[in-house]
């Protein structure tokens, strides 16, 4: 693998789709090893955005415009941060091969919708799931909840992020309800749902999944201790790593998000969701790309996700051996309000062992991430209380 200069003729240049805080700490990863970067969003001034060599604005579900914008800079790498992108023109720019996709178009278009991965995970590589059934309209949802899924469920747009638009449906009184806040909260196809039954699972863990090219010359997979995490309506509030698991549930864990993603192929990061109930263990989601949960890992492991993709992506070798036990806490925005301020930063700072990311997002929302604490500790759940007391001191106000 060489690398170039960022803006000379011999840069390895890079493209973003999606510019949040998970794409500015792989552009800063990336930007540390000479890489040229292109931050790409569908609103102005994202994350990533403040931070690479140059940012576009643009509707990222239009292909056209989005083929015109891979071919006017010629990324050699194009890596997919969100959902609503016009996977199908990834499909055709990479078969033209314009650009590499990360970590393959094929893969991103299956996961970027849900139908598509869970289809593949459960009826093509036979590994245990929820039931599930795919709705498109509201009499479809209840016909599907009572022929067989029952109550509770959950109801997910088969396109979305961060928890948007999914409920927990405990009876009939739920289903309209559900039906419209899966609308709401869909990122492209607003007309089509999952239902899944609920599984009674232990905990949740993501395993981060790390496909990178070894000292043969192949693709080589690699694991990072598992990631505990609690979730609220699907989004993550906190994240811990390592959780605690049986071997068996660890090596059954491995063993399906291997299968996942040897299927997906290409290079990089994978955050595979699981649940887990003593030994037993089932597939949720895969993001191909590192994950919200892993931002424990900032603090966590020798290489965090953001480095470890990084690193892969390019060709070059990574490490996912853990430094020690860590944690993160979500900093919500608190208000409804653009270009807010922040106090309460060098309390937080004053938890032992601890360490603050403020996104900067330029508009913040009551419930939008807005940052993350970070803490290390001994043990898991220190780490939990220290990240937890961190996050607590963060206030948001209007300047």
């Amino acid at each position: 693998m060489k690398l170039g200069t960022p803006l000379s003729p011999t840069a390895k240049r890079v493209m973003f789709l999606g510019s949040g805080e998970l794409g500015k700490e792989v552009i800063i990863a990336l930007q540390r090893l000479g890489v040229e970067t292109i931050a790409v969003d569908r609103y102005p001034n994202a994350p990533g955005h403040q931070v690479a060599h140059r940012a576009h604005v643009i509707d990222m579900t239009d292909a056209a415009a989005l083929r015109a914008l891979i071919e006017l800079e010629r990324p050699h790498l194009v890596v997919p941060e969100i959902e609503a992108i016009a996977t199908d023109a990834l499909v055709a720019i990479e078969q033209s091969g314009v650009c590499e996709v990360i970590p393959t178009a094929r893969a991103t278009q299956l996961t970027m919708h849900r139908e598509g991965i869970r289809r593949l995970a459960a009826e093509t590589l036979g590994i245990p799931t929820s039931p599930y059934q795919f709705a498109d309209s509201l009499a479809e949802l209840q016909a599907a909840i009572d022929s067989g899924i029952g109550y509770p469920c959950v109801v997910k747009p088969v396109m979305s992020s961060s928890g948007k638009g999914q409920s927990k449906l405990d009876g009939p009184a739920d289903v309209a309800a559900a039906w419209a806040h899966a609308a709401s909260g869909s990122r492209v196809d607003q007309g089509r749902v999952i239902v899944e039954g609920f599984v009674d699972f232990d905990y949740e863990i993501t395993l981060l999944t790390v496909r990178a090219i070894g000292h043969s010359g192949a693709v080589e997979t690699h694991f990072c201790a598992p990631i505990g995490h609690v979730q609220v309506q699907g989004d993550y509030v906190e994240s811990w790593q390592p959780q605690a698991m049986s071997a068996a549930a660890l090596t059954s864990a491995q063993d399906i998000a291997r299968r996942v993603t040897d299927n997906l192929g290409g290079r990089g990061v994978f955050g595979v969701e699981l649940f887990v109930k003593g030994d037993q263990v089932w597939f949720s989601e895969v993001s191909p790309r590192p994950h919200d949960t892993g931002m424990v890992t900032m603090c966590s492991q020798i290489q965090s996700e953001f480095d470890l993709h990084a690193r892969a992506i390019l060709g070059l070798p990574v490490d996912t051996a853990l430094r020690e036990p860590g944690a993160s806490a979500v900093i919500y925005g608190g208000i409804d309000a653009s270009g807010i301020v922040y106090s309460g930063v060098a309390e937080a700072l004053a938890v032992p062992r601890s360490d603050i990311r403020l996104f900067g997002k330029p508009e913040a929302y009551v419930r939008r991430r807005m940052g993350v604490a970070l803490a290390c500790a001994d043990t898991t759940d220190t780490a939990r209380e220290r990240a937890k007391l961190a996050a607590s001191r963060v206030k948001t106000s209007i300047a």
